[in-house]
């Protein structure tokens, strides 16, 4: 498989590149993420803030920053906001970053290094949490910092790298095709159909960003309500797919005992308190996953649980 670049060996000077950050109602932690921008050790080019219908438009927050465009799209979801992004860029490589991350000062140094191979058409980063305390850790930090946006494994086993963090060459964007709304995870979605097309995504470990733990558990549930709706959409339409769920789904229950050597062997956390944490996360995630596909294999409504994900269009 090959990244299907086109030749950029006689490239004399650095590739523009555009940075566009989707946003809704995170004004504070979008003022974190451009502040981080701004200590990069190398600046974007231009800076897009695509707000996707806040209470209020982050006029203020943007005002201060040089060289950033803020623009609205008005169809509810993160990809709707990215494509918008795109559209209004100009950088022959564009990166892709979350309002509420936080960019390594490294993170476009690394991108842009990686991009001199003229093989690089995509590339994935690191993701890790941000701590808020590091000596009195939550169990949603703990949890995450070993079992979320593990941008590794998922190029590796599903062939798509998290929105939040990715670098594309404009023309891939123009051969792919734009990212999809709420009704689908647009990240693995789109990663996916790149691989279709023959393009690689390459993971660059220096290309790092922090990532905040949800303050509830909650909000985990729901994240993994969309996956589930999703995922048990494709399953039923597929021969033997619920019987494959139903195994999937008793599996789901059992596997937190057999993930702690895992947790006892990650790099991603350190002590005891930690670890423990972390498993306690585990356990109820895992628990709540397996009662919700056990009510999707009694009838229960997919779209329930993905319409909760995001508010309905105007």
């Amino acid at each position: 498989m090959t990244d299907r670049a086109p030749d950029l060996q006689n490239r004399t000077s650095p590739a523009r590149i555009s940075v566009v950050i989707p946003h809704l109602n995170q004004p504070a932690f979008l003022a974190r993420c451009l502040a981080s921008l701004a200590q990069g050790q190398r600046k974007p080019d231009e800076i897009l803030v695509v707000d996707n219908g806040s209470a209020e438009m982050p006029e203020a927050t943007c005002a201060a920053h040089a060289g950033l465009r803020l623009l609205h799209e008005a169809e509810p979801g993160p990809g709707p906001a990215r494509n918008a992004g795109v559209a209004a860029s100009s950088g022959e490589i564009v990166a892709f970053i979350d309002a509420d991350c936080i960019a390594d000062p490294g993170w476009l140094a690394a991108a842009e290094a990686a991009m001199a191979d003229p093989e690089a058409t995509i590339l994935g980063g690191d993701v890790r949490i941000a701590i808020v305390d590091p000596r009195h850790p939550t169990v949603l930090e703990a949890y995450e910092s070993i079992y979320a946006y593990r941008m590794d494994r998922y190029i590796a086993r599903e062939g798509f790298t998290g929105t939040g963090n990715l670098v594309v060459r404009r023309h891939v964007l123009g051969d792919v095709g734009p990212f999809a709304g709420i009704s689908v995870a647009e990240d693995r979605d789109w990663g996916q159909r790149a691989g279709r097309k023959g393009y690689r995504i390459r993971y660059v470990p220096g290309m790092r960003v922090y990532h905040p733990a949800r303050s509830q558990m909650s909000e985990l549930y729901r994240k993994w309500d969309r996956h589930m709706a999703h995922d048990f959409v494709a399953a039923r339409g597929r021969r033997w797919g619920r019987l494959r769920w139903t195994a999937k789904m008793l599996a789901m229950g059992l596997s937190p005992f057999a993930e702690i050597p895992r947790i006892m062997m990650s790099d991603r956390v350190a002590g005891t308190g930690w670890r423990l944490r972390a498993f306690v996360g585990l356990l109820r995630i895992r628990l709540y996953r397996a009662a919700r596909m056990a009510w999707l294999l009694g009838g229960g409504d997919p779209e329930a649980l993905s319409g909760r994900w995001n508010r309905k269009p105007a």
